[in-house]
Parts: C-alpha cells; structure tokens; sequence
C-alpha cells in the first residue's frame, strides 16, 4: 500500500460535511471515519482539520458543543446546520461535474 494521498484543495470541506451528514462527531472522529472509509487513502491531520472546521462554523455550515466522549474526555462534537445541508448538496453537485470533467479528459488522452 502506497503512502495516504494529499487531499485536493476544497475536498477536504466536502469530506468533513459529508461525515457529519450521518451524526455528529468530535474532531478526531471525523479524522477516522474519513481513514476508515477511504481505507487508509485519505488520512486528515490535525494541521488541516481544525483550521477547516473552524472556516466551516464560521461560513455557518456546521456548529459545534462541548460534550463527553466515549473515553469520558470533553470534546466539541460538529453538527451539520440547515445551510450545511445545503451547501452539502452544492457541494457534491460541484464534485460530480469536476470529478466527471476529470475523467472525460483522461479518458480522451
């Protein structure tokens, strides 16, 4: 197995509102569900995580609060909000014509 890919610049935002989409999660969570999924591919670092959680609250996309864990330890646990739905929905909209543009070019080359 190769080395985790570097993440495209904007999917990360696609990735972590995805993730919220099914519950939510504290910041580690995220972090292995996106690992899990991608079966190790894909793995967020903290450098770019929280910088990118903190850009999505602020957009008003997700919204944090503290709680305990499942180890009993207080985190801020992200929910999707009404406009992260939305944006969401963009978003993959986005994705689906990008990663299809992608793919016209290199099958045509």
């Amino acid at each position: 197995m190769g080395k985790p890919t570097d993440l495209v610049q904007g999917t990360l935002d696609l990735l972590i509102l995805k993730t919220l989409s099914l519950e939510p999660m504290n910041g580690w969570a995220i972090a292995k569900r996106i690992g899990q999924v991608s079966n190790n591919v894909l793995q967020v670092q903290q450098g770019s995580l929280y910088p990118a959680l903190h850009r999505l609250e602020l957009n008003g996309w997700i919204q944090s609060e503290w709680k305990d864990s499942e180890n009993n330890r207080r985190a801020k646990f992200y929910s999707l909000t009404s406009a992260g739905h939305k944006a969401l929905k963009s978003e993959l909209e986005s994705w689906s014509r990008l990663s299809g543009a992608i793919g016209l070019v290199i099958d045509a080359i």
